[in-house]
């Protein structure tokens, strides 16, 4: 028995691979037709091995819901989503475009704050914003660049046009996963990247230690970059290691780096105190320096805040970056591209309702069995109500919340995501999926060709976050028209 493509109905939803029961889209045709050629018993064994190989390979993370921190493998579907590259080019120039007007903005609001007095941005949401940090004020980072390693959500919707989501600019996380997700595919789909033209995404490390060594006070070939890690415990563990081996970078905890009286930052090593360049900080903001924010903090460097300032040590992202890491900020973005860049966005926001006004969050209110309602700061698809899913009880606690605390909340119609095929047990059905493309600035501007795309595996579900049942896929950016 093989797949069985005139069977396959995405329901009325975009789908990357199929326009309906039968019908593969033209950059989808070599993969439907490769598949139908399996057997289900070929289909079935090549999903266990690339589960297998996870197990192998050692690809967890970490979930912190269940009381104590639990390492699971990595869940992985072997079916690849496929964007044409003529696609692609759109979607990478609107991802480009709106990190430079987010850049720009955060050093606007770090500097003279012009946006704000020129009444686009208001003040009131920048009062009330819970990751200004003042202890930023005055400072330029190299080349204007606040948020280095940007990963913007992105989704389809019922015709197939992109929407970005969310931008995640403080601390983004699932590089490694999108580049681990390419070594499983080509596992057991090597024939394919024989035949298509995939632009190829492992050289993604090579492109992120190259913009970390453009922001190195000490201009050379080879600057000493780290990656700053909160531990083990942290469930991006595997990430920061997995980075730090490619990039050939040390992967160091805060008790490893020292302030010296100097206010440049020391490594720790064997041979004595080696002098640090760039740190790739994944540790958030409020834990980076004991002197400078939270005084309890064990996992920062006491300093660390005054040697950036000085320009004696780059940080990526830096810190502040996480001000338009914001719910609310992200429904502004489409005016912060226009005030910077006198251009119109090329990727558009979902209709986004803000609560804080009166106007949007009576219609919120007034409509929330219809709505997605989202906090303004949580991630990882915690603290949201999805209203068409959620109990009468939980329109009442939501709107209790917005009453309570209507600057924290958002809210936007529910989209309806577009479908992948999917492998579930002995078949394949469509399932939903977003995608996370991740975009470098330093000198330059660099964008992944596609991204971790994160899919949800339960039948209906749109929750893809892999802390609540979701699983990933490799995204394959195809060159001509096959």
């Amino acid at each position: 028995m093989t797949i069985d493509w005139e069977s396959y109905d995405p329901n009325g939803f975009y789908d990357d691979m199929m326009t309906g029961p039968g019908h593969p889209r033209d950059v989808g045709r070599v993969v439907a037709r490769y598949l139908a050629s399996l057997s289900t018993e070929e289909i079935r064994s090549r999903q266990e091995a690339a589960e297998a190989a996870i197990e192998e390979m050692g690809i967890t993370f970490t979930v912190y819901s269940e009381g104590s921190n639990i390492d699971r493998a990595w869940p992985f579907d072997i079916i690849p989503r496929i964007i044409s590259a003529r696609e692609w080019a759109h979607t990478e120039a609107g991802l480009r475009q709106r990190l430079r007007a987010l850049n720009l903005f955060i050093g606007d609001l770090y500097g003279d704050q012009k946006i704000v007095k020129d009444g686009v941005f208001p003040a009131e949401l920048l009062a009330d914003s819970k990751n200004f940090r003042s202890q930023c004020i005055g400072i330029r980072p190299p080349f204007g660049a606040w948020a280095n390693i940007c990963g913007s959500d992105l989704i389809r919707d019922h015709h197939g046009t992109f929407y970005v989501l969310e931008d995640n600019l403080r601390v983004p996380s699932g590089v490694s996963y999108m580049l681990e997700n390419r070594i499983l595919t080509k596992r057991v789909f090597g024939e394919l990247f024989a035949e298509s033209s995939i632009l190829p995404v492992a050289d993604y490390p090579n492109q992120l230690f190259d913009m970390l060594g453009s922001i190195s006070p000490r201009p050379g070939d080879f600057p000493e970059v780290v990656v700053l890690t909160p531990g083990i415990y942290n469930s991006a563990y595997f990430e920061h290691c997995f980075l730090a081996q490619q990039m050939g970078a040390e992967l160091v905890e805060g008790s490893d780096l020292v302030v010296g009286d100097d206010d440049c930052v020391y490594m720790r090593t064997i041979d004595g105190l080696q002098r640090v360049d760039v740190i790739y900080r994944r540790i958030d903001d409020l834990f980076l320096d004991p002197e400078a924010f939270n005084p309890d903090s064990a996992l920062g460097v006491r300093g660390l805040m005054r040697a950036w300032r000085k320009g004696n040590v780059g940080l990526a992202n830096a810190p502040g970056a996480g001000v338009a890491d914001d719910k609310v900020v992200y429904a502004f973005v489409p005016k912060i591209i226009k005030y910077y860049l006198s251009e119109e966005p090329i990727l558009p926001n979902v209709p986004t309702y803000v609560c804080l006004y009166d106007d949007d969050r009576q219609y919120v209110l007034e409509h929330l069995p219809e709505l997605v309602v989202k906090p303004a700061n949580e991630s990882g698809g915690y603290g949201m109500l999805i209203g068409p899913a959620a109990s009468a009880a939980e329109h009442a606690e939501f709107a209790a919340r917005i009453k309570a605390d209507p600057r924290n909340y958002i809210a936007q119609p529910l989209v309806k995501l577009s479908t992948v095929p999917t492998v579930v047990e002995d078949h394949v059905e469509p399932r939903h999926v977003d995608l996370r493309p991740f975009i470098l600035q330093g000198e330059r501007l660099y964008v992944t060709p596609g991204g971790l795309t994160r899919v949800a595996l339960r039948r209906g579900s749109t929750v893809v976050n892999s802390s609540q049942g979701g699983g990933s896929k490799d995204t394959w950016v195809i060159e001509g028209d096959i």
